[in-house]
């Protein structure tokens, strides 16, 4: 079995004492391609020298997260810019808006939201959204601009009625750790939605799934993940590997992104 962890940190601080061995863990059992959204401009560097080091499993992004979009957000967004009109990269995320700890900056989060899907309509590719307390806001933002662009709704934290909304727009739900946790309400949501609009994903070293709450998490970890999602859909482990890897190429074409590096 093959495993696709869509969103994952891996460049992050938290794993600099054992990066490579945390890597080839997942790789070991069986999660072959991981995907890094950015933050911002400080994890650039970082992160391109860890998907070089794994050029046939690792994956970059770019975009701005919502959380680091400050007063001057717009002379960030000229240097993002600029890496996703002259590198190349699967997507561009993790982009989106996020009202869960600060509303004060709504407005700017909108407008750097807004600027980064009509960047991805431009250049035609998908995108991974940041949406935590903020998934109406951004679904608004897509329809009122027309960027039908495709991609995730990482780490999903909406209703239902919002899910099958996102689903008939063309994206995709993220799902990831939470799905683990008893009184989420997640599994609910889930059971009415074919498995076709999903995909995994870890969020690491963030979420970590149960039995490893409230520790770091790790890309090997989908693999928890994933046997909850099967046990919910009532499938084996093996389809829900297959159809959500199916589903994270149809939505980020990885075969010819890798063709082309």
């Amino acid at each position: 079995m093959n495993f696709t962890d869509t969103h994952t940190h891996l460049y992050a601080e938290q794993f600099s004492e054992d990066r490579t061995y945390m890597v080839q863990r997942a790789i070991n059992k069986g999660i072959t391609t991981m995907l890094l959204p950015n933050i911002d401009l400080s994890s650039v560097d970082d992160m391109l020298a860890l998907c070089k080091a794994h050029p046939q499993n690792i994956f970059p992004m770019m975009g701005l997260h919502p959380c680091h979009i400050g007063a001057e957000w717009q002379n960030t967004m000229q240097l993002i810019e600029q890496h996703l009109r002259y590198n190349s990269y699967i997507a561009v995320g993790e982009i989106g808006i996020d009202l869960h700890w600060d509303k004060t900056n709504f407005n700017e989060q909108r407008a750097g939201f807004t600027y980064q899907m009509m960047l991805a309509k431009e250049l035609q590719l998908p995108v991974s959204i940041h949406s935590r307390s903020a998934t109406l806001e951004c679904i608004h933002v897509i329809e009122q601009n027309n960027v039908f662009t495709g991609g995730v709704f990482h780490c999903w934290g909406g209703t239902l009625e919002q899910a099958k909304k996102v689903i008939d727009m063309g994206f995709a739900i993220g799902i990831g750790g939470v799905v683990t946790f008893k009184n989420s309400g997640l599994q609910e949501i889930l059971k009415q939605i074919d498995i076709k609009h999903f995909v995994l994903e870890t969020d690491a070293p963030y979420l970590a799934p149960v039995p490893y709450r409230g520790k770091r998490n790790e890309s090997a970890y989908i693999l928890e993940i994933a046997q909850r999602l099967a046990e919910i859909k009532m499938l084996p482990l093996k389809t829900v590997a297959e159809i959500t890897s199916a589903n994270a190429e149809r939505i980020f074409k990885i075969k010819a992104f890798t063709q082309k590096q």
